[in-house]
């Protein structure tokens, strides 16, 4: 039900990547009559000329339902509700007057408002994050709260494994919500942080971090650094044991931060492969020196 008290079966739904994609086919499995998806244009994939759908058009479309990217196309059709989930762009004022729009949005807000809250929240060293149902507003996640769940971060926990447990945890919040009814939103308490889209710049490793830093970096899963100026990719790597290796300096599979070493598990040359740290290693050349990145 709304919070009108009207039951929730028709619905609209808004969203562009991949983490947007299964809450979609949640609702399709569940019955729920969508009879309009809108997701993020097109967009041009390498140096060619063709444009490759999002994830959610790809599999809206797969599933036989209308899709556009012009939002402006709520306005004409007639649902019970909006549901939005990573689309990427603020809603219209003139929309939100429309139709009641929801969004699943995941973390504890208001900390990390935002396009990157599971990144952030693992940089952050945060020890937990959550989802939460939450009402749409013309500016960047500030409604108020319908429901919210909480959910523990892992010391060694991945961004995909994160991201994994946070879409299922926010498809059944979801779920319990359409059936249970929204009720009234509960304002938002607290300072907000903001989480900010995650730039390639901020995925280079700067060795000058502690061990546990780089690591949360790594985490994330596309961290680089760099040998003898070409890019190498880290894809795991643990706390090592080595001391007194300088910041950046490489000894084996140990490279040297500010107050410890971190051991090179897997790696990614750059043109080449996933493979273990060890294998890379055994193919260096003698020419190759003994540090990463800017050491």
């Amino acid at each position: 039900m709304t919070e009108s008290g009207r039951r929730i079966n028709r619905v609209a739904y808004i969203g562009t990547p991949a983490i947007a994609v299964d809450p979609l086919l949640k609702l399709v499995e569940e019955g729920y009559d969508i009879p309009l998806v809108v997701t993020g244009p097109d967009k041009r994939r390498g140096r060619g000329s063709s444009t490759s759908p999002s994830d959610v058009k790809r599999e809206a479309e797969r599933l036989g339902l209308n899709v556009s990217s012009n939002i402006d196309d709520l306005v004409s059709i007639d649902v019970d509700l909006a549901i939005v989930v990573a689309f990427g762009q603020l809603i219209p004022k003139h929309i939100l007057e429309h139709v009641q729009m929801i969004n699943i949005h995941f973390s504890l807000l208001p900390r990390w408002r935002g396009a990157a809250p599971l990144e952030r929240a693992i940089l952050a060293g945060d020890t937990k994050t959550g989802v939460c149902i939450m009402e749409l507003e013309e500016t960047l996640d500030t409604g108020g709260i319908y429901r919210c769940v909480e959910i523990p971060i892992g010391p060694n926990q991945t961004l995909e494994e994160l991201r994994e447990k946070s879409v299922s945890e926010g498809v059944d919040l979801l779920l319990q919500s359409l059936e249970e009814g929204l009720g009234s939103p509960t304002p938002q308490l607290g300072e907000p942080s903001y989480a900010h889209k995650i730039s390639s710049s901020e995925l280079e490793i700067d060795w000058g971090l502690s061990s546990e830093e780089i690591l949360r970096l790594v985490r994330l899963g596309r961290a680089w650094t760099t040998v003898s100026g070409s890019r190498l990719r880290i894809h795991s790597a643990k706390i090592g044991s080595l001391t007194n290796l300088e910041i950046g300096q490489r000894k084996g599979l140990s490279v040297g931060s500010c107050d410890g070493t971190v051991e090179l598990l897997e790696v990614q040359p750059e043109g080449r492969k996933k493979m273990l740290a060890e294998d890379w290693m055994n193919g260096l050349s003698e020419k190759t020196n003994g540090y990463l990145g800017n050491g």
